[in-house]
């Protein structure tokens, strides 16, 4: 049997200069790009770590013994993280993600949360403070996040069978540690809206072909009037480790009529600007939606693209600014952060936000609306050509 080779291009090498235009632009909080999306999510990775090796995103074959991870002192600390966050919240952002990797496996991410939570935005609003974990650590982690000041949490869960969710996860990680996790995060408050609902608590599953199909009907079962959203994600060619192929893709449309052979759903609407996910709500016997019963989303990035409200900015633990999940270079902001501390060349907070209003202005980034008409991977020579960066690098 012939054996899989996976060439890997570490973009982490590679980075575009974060310059500071002539003409300062000002954080005004009306930032917008070439296409006039604004920019108001910010999704920071603090570890390209994990203790999963996903096949569709840390593949044993590549992230092995012998991976290379960013060495610490490369990594943006949390006083670097929260600064640039200011940045970011006087442009507009008003929520951030905290992801990896996996992000709990950074030491001391409570501190982070803490100082991430008392940013003040320019209007008084509180930040919308989540963070995207493969519930691993948390049960462990629920209240502490909870304590520092973290709202909202998002588990990755790919299947409730055990057997299939351990070959998911390549590390035979058995999936109740999984949800005692998510019961530990509801304990804790977290995804609690004033009104005492789990609103923003929520459940995400990659679903692949021929993998974890047969997953999508006990999870709607098991999380359908729990408080807790369930999300299904197409499998997606986000790097270049995981082999992906559009054979593998089970269309979210596909996935909706699995769960209608069971339930009744009834389309929502977006609850807001840049959502990614498409929304359908249980309905009771008269067919209407019932909020008791709960809802599902569906995040179609091959098959229904929504890049033309993409919102998001993503900032790499070691401080390179991604426009897209499928960028294949960032923007080297750490340089920034980092100039000499003489006061003649020391870039202050006000060039910072010119430096990134001046990147987010030219952006123009819409993979998923072009993939079927982008080049392949490799060169007429097989040479490899500008790899997209890896998920676990810059979070999903």
């Amino acid at each position: 049997m012939s054996e899989r080779v996976i060439p890997l291009v570490d973009q982490r090498l590679r980075a575009l200069a974060a310059t500071v235009p002539n003409q300062p632009i000002a954080a005004t909080g009306l930032l917008s790009d070439s296409l006039g999306r604004p920019l108001s999510d910010l999704r920071i990775s603090v570890t390209d770590r994990c203790n999963f090796r996903c096949n569709y995103c840390m593949p044993k074959e590549v992230f092995n013994k012998d991976y290379a991870y960013l060495p610490h002192g490369d990594l943006l600390n949390f006083e670097e993280i929260t600064r640039l966050a200011k940045v970011f919240v006087a442009h507009g952002v008003r929520k951030i993600r905290l992801t990896g990797g996996e992000p709990l496996l950074r030491k001391n991410l409570e501190i982070l949360v803490d100082q991430l939570a008392n940013i003040q935005t320019p209007d008084g609003t509180p930040l919308d403070l989540t963070l995207t974990t493969n519930g691993s650590l948390l049960a462990r982690k629920a209240k502490s996040l909870k304590d520092a000041g973290l709202n909202r949490v998002t588990v990755s869960l790919d299947g409730l069978d055990d057997a299939v969710f351990r070959a998911m996860n390549d590390v035979d990680f058995p999936v109740s540690d999984v949800l005692d996790g998510i019961a530990a995060a509801k304990d804790a408050g977290l995804g609690l809206d004033a009104n005492g609902l789990f609103t923003g608590l929520k459940v995400n599953m990659v679903v692949k072909r021929r993998t974890n199909v047969d997953q999508i009907l006990p999870m709607a079962r098991h999380f359908r009037g729990s408080g807790i959203t369930l999300r299904f994600i197409e499998y997606m060619d986000v790097g270049a480790t995981n082999g992906w192929c559009m054979d593998d893709v089970l269309p979210s449309a596909e996935v909706i009529r699995h769960i209608q052979q069971e339930f009744t759903l009834v389309a929502l609407d977006a609850s807001k600007l840049g959502e990614t996910a498409q929304r359908w709500g249980y309905a009771n016997a008269s067919g209407v939606f019932d909020p008791a019963l709960g809802e599902v989303g569906v995040i179609s990035s091959v098959t229904q693209a929504f890049c033309r409200d993409c919102n998001r900015a993503r900032l790499s633990t070691e401080g390179k600014l991604y426009l897209c999940l499928f960028a294949t270079q960032g923007y080297d902001l750490r340089s920034l952060l980092r100039s000499s501390n003489s006061p003649e060349t020391q870039a202050t907070d006000a060039d910072i936000a010119s430096a990134i209003g001046h990147i987010w202005n030219k952006r123009d980034d819409r993979y998923s609306e072009l993939r079927a008409s982008m080049p392949a991977d490799n060169a007429a020579d097989g040479s490899p050509t500008a790899r997209r960066v890896e998920m676990s690098y810059i979070g999903g």
